[in-house]
């Protein structure tokens, strides 16, 4: 929904309740207020919710207020602006366990698991019969558990990866196996019967689907940081957003663009996996198109090509639903080795999230970045991933609770310095599936239509030819899928499905 359309929505309501009735103070309207936000809520409106409580909040604010706000900013994935109002609900009333609820569920979205732990264990010792509570706290308490094993052997640098220690010569294909067989190399008729298989709810073989990987490990490895493209005077070149595991919408894309190929080169800028539930088929096929064309087949890394994210947002659960534990380990391994950026003939710079948090940032430091990591909470790596525009000048902490939010002259000033035309970005759903920012300096794309089969927005990509290199769009509405919904394979307990 745009600002512009949630504004009017905001308006409106707000003009129907002082038409409907004269109110004796400040609290009576805002309860009012909220009675409104909790409808929008419900009607998985969280812009026009969140707005309303904001409202509410300002006439009369209460710990209530704040934790129906902060769980809005969590629909919407804002994770920073839902742990502030978390705090202020707590802050006002110490008791009101929705509020370390609402905190502690946005500090484990941002990675910060002993935080989370701590909230959840105050629960528990206020509530302690709350059966969701102690599962919460239990099922958190693995994970910190986990996390501490993990950083123990991560000193240990005889440790082997999961592709240093992969056999597949031993993995046995049954004769009842009636999807593609891979031979030593992908074809375009394996990569043809593979989407139809997977069309048709089918798996691929654990032996290929680790070969497949180990593969595309191998090959990213090599890749640098940032990813250079040179398209040819007259070529044409596609640059695609978010797809978040919405296979079937991928597919639509291949059938009005056409599919990949040496004379039809794309770059999918980040966030294939996670959310939709069909994140497996989505990253087979995108590796398989990378393996078979890797000049003319580009893959940024997006926030959610990311062991923490992965784990909240269901592309591990997917994972070992359909594979295994280990598959899911050598995803977090291969993940890590995806380029961050790319820049088109010079002049385009395409990243998943934005530009920095601090100035003076040039594209040789980029290149310099080492990226074989998870996400960190500060830096190149992490802007590049979190960071979105905004319309004012300057730069603003990032409601998402990581990167920034850039204004208009730091986009200027930084393309001019570097000598680049302009930037793509995707991280953020829009209406028609693109926007553009900062004076045609900042463009947003966003390739996952009906975002959770709940957003109603359209998909889009954008389409360049080398001596052409202004962007055009083309908008795309969602297809059916099977009747699995989003986030099938997230993690129930901790309210992100």
């Amino acid at each position: 929904m745009t600002a512009t359309l949630t504004d009017d929505i905001v308006a409106t309501v707000l003009e129907s309740i002082e038409d409907a009735r004269k109110y004796e103070d400040d609290k009576e309207k805002a309860s009012i207020i909220k009675d409104e936000a909790n409808q929008f809520f419900k009607d998985q409106v969280y812009d026009v919710a969140a707005d309303l409580y904001t409202v509410a909040i300002e006439l009369h604010p209460t710990a209530v207020l704040y934790g129906n706000r902060a769980q809005a900013y969590l629909k919407k994935e804002l994770y920073g602006a839902a742990l502030e109002d978390a705090d202020n609900a707590i802050a006002i009333d110490p008791s009101y366990v929705k509020g370390f609820y609402r905190r502690a569920t946005a500090n484990m979205a941002l990675g910060r698991f002993k935080k989370a732990l701590t909230d959840y264990q105050a629960v528990v010792k206020v509530v302690p019969n709350d059966k969701d509570a102690k599962a919460k706290c239990k099922e958190c308490q693995k994970i910190v558990r986990r996390q501490a094993f993990l950083n123990a052997i991560s000193t240990d640098h005889d440790k082997k990866t999961v592709a240093e220690t992969l056999d597949i010569s031993k993995i046995a294909i049954e004769d009842s196996y009636e999807g593609p067989h891979l031979e030593e190399k992908i074809t375009r008729e394996f990569m043809m019967e593979l989407i139809q298989k997977f069309k048709s709810q089918k798996k691929l073989h654990k032996k290929y689907a680790f070969k497949m990987l180990l593969d595309f490990y191998n090959y990213v490895k090599s890749l640098p940081t940032m990813v250079e493209i040179t398209v040819p005077a007259g070529k044409k070149f596609t640059i695609c957003g978010d797809v978040h595991g919405q296979f079937y919408d991928l597919c639509n894309i291949f059938e009005i663009n056409g599919f990949p190929s040496e004379a039809n080169p794309y770059l999918f800028n980040g966030d294939f996996v996670d959310r939709g539930s069909f994140s497996v088929e989505t990253i087979f096929t995108m590796i398989g198109f990378k393996l078979l064309y890797p000049n003319h087949f580009y893959m940024s890394r997006g926030n959610h090509e990311s062991d923490v994210m992965n784990k909240m947002y269901g592309f591990e659960g997917e994972v070992k639903a359909k594979y295994t534990q280990q598959m899911s380990d050598m995803f977090t391994e291969t993940f890590c080795w995806l380029p961050l950026c790319h820049l088109i003939n010079n002049k385009i710079f395409v990243c998943h999230g934005g530009l920095f948090k601090e100035d003076g940032v040039t594209l040789d430091d980029i290149r310099k970045v080492d990226r074989n990591r998870q996400p960190p909470d500060e830096g190149i790596m992490c802007d590049l991933l979190w960071s979105d525009p905004q319309p004012i000048n300057g730069r603003s902490p990032s409601k998402r609770g990581v990167g920034c939010q850039f204004g208009p002259d730091v986009t200027s000033k930084w393309c001019e310095s570097n000598g680049i035309d302009y930037v793509v970005r995707s991280h953020e759903v829009k209406p028609e599936g693109h926007e553009a920012h900062h004076n045609g300096q900042c463009y947003t794309v966003f390739s996952a239509p009906n975002y959770c089969d709940q957003m109603n927005n359209k998909g889009a990509f954008i389409t360049i030819t080398g001596d052409n290199l202004s962007p055009r769009f083309t908008e795309f509405d969602a297809v059916p899928h099977p009747k699995l919904p989003p986030m099938a394979y997230a993690n129930s307990l901790f309210g992100f499905n």
